[in-house]
């Protein structure tokens, strides 16, 4: 089993999805009819998933795992829902609503899928309707793929009003088409291939350990190939390094921004100093934007992108996701995503990131 997601998503209007579809339809629902919908997971658009919370506005936990094969039933789930999944191309994202932040990909192949959505304290998150900033999460939900071949959709259990509210709407089951087994099951190791095969493209040949692996998507590539050595000293580390190190870097991001002493953004710092919930705007990477492009305080600069690819960044765009990444669960997720959005933040500048941030931390090495 892998985790490929945990921590707290943004839920608008009840739902969020998983989108496969190539781009530029990746994100666009506008006019997309999910009336036929199986309840709290919708797979009648081909390549995306709607999923259906309790609560209609705000943050929901949300844990995301890959299976080998149908794991066995977790107690304390009050609401189950199955259905099958065929993603349109291997790049697979969570989606917000309104795609308001980068989220990270999760690792499935082009094969066909049985998900299963678990749910539970839906009630109490409708009745709250909308989690404001310091409000304890109310409903959370788990989110399992394995490799199936296609089956009906299936209400496994229903203990909520709201679950079944949404599973009384229009379910009509999809037809299953009929493959021979054989087929399947070279399918399976032909995309067990791929995957291997894109592991070692995407870490040019090195074997990350078991940890760096279950972070799963590009970011942790990516800073490896900025600094293998901080990445593998990273790794080293313990829980607590891995926090203050994330929280550590996002003041520098903030700080080469040019963001860090304005007075609606240093609560924020302090609050992950200590912690706490970050204040409002700050659960959405988007709502940050339009205050920093309203303030005209502040200077909008632009630097040269650290990636070769992009002619420049603007430094107080790209360090936004720095409060985010690092308040993520994951100590080892919330470093290694904190210190590449600052390294983007820095851009062509990125290794003087990188020297300050082992003259912080000696343990990462010289």
């Amino acid at each position: 089993m892998r985790t490929l997601f945990e921590g707290e998503l943004d839920v608008s209007y009840h739902q969020f999805f998983v989108d496969s579809r190539p781009r530029p339809g990746r994100g666009d629902t506008e006019g997309v009819d999910f009336g036929e919908r199986p309840g709290l997971c919708d797979a009648s658009l081909p390549g995306c998933l709607q999923l259906i919370t309790g609560l209609r506005f705000g943050g929901v936990g949300l844990r995301v795992e890959r299976h080998d094969e149908a794991p066995p039933y977790e107690d304390g789930w009050e609401d189950i829902v199955e259905v099958s999944f065929l993603p349109a191309t291997d790049d697979v994202v969570l989606m917000e609503l309104e795609g308001r932040r980068d989220l990270p990909p999760l690792a499935l192949d082009e094969v066909s899928h049985r998900v299963r959505y678990c749910g539970t304290g839906m009630d109490a998150a409708h009745r709250l309707d909308m989690r404001l900033d310091g409000q304890p999460q109310t409903d959370r939900y788990l989110l399992q793929f394995w490799p199936a071949p296609p089956a009906p959709d299936r209400v496994v259990k229903q203990t909520s009003a709201a679950a079944a509210y949404w599973n009384g709407l229009t379910f009509k089951p999809r037809p299953v088409p009929e493959r021979p087994w054989k087929e399947r099951e070279a399918e399976w190791r032909e995309a067990e291939r791929r995957r291997l095969e894109r592991e070692n493209l995407l870490w040019r040949g090195l074997r990350p350990s078991e940890r760096m692996r279950r972070l799963a998507g590009r970011v942790a590539p990516e800073l490896s190939r900025l600094d293998r050595g901080l990445v593998e000293a990273i790794d080293a580390a313990d829980a607590a390094t891995h926090r203050a190190l994330a929280r550590w870097a996002a003041r520098r991001a903030y700080t080469v921004a040019g963001l860090a002493e304005v007075d609606w953004v240093a609560p924020a710092l302090a609050a992950l100093d200590c912690g706490e919930p970050l204040p409002a705007p700050f659960y959405s990477r988007h709502r940050v934007w339009e205050r920093v492009l309203d303030d005209e305080r502040i200077p909008k600069t632009t630097a040269v992108a650290f990636d070769g690819r992009t002619r420049e960044v603007v430094p107080q765009q790209a360090a936004i996701p720095a409060l985010r990444d690092a308040s993520e669960p994951d100590p080892l997720r919330a470093v290694v995503h904190t210190l590449f959005t600052a390294a983007a933040a820095y851009g062509a500048d990125y290794p003087a990131l990188f020297a300050e941030a082992r003259r912080a931390f000696p343990a990462l090495g010289g």
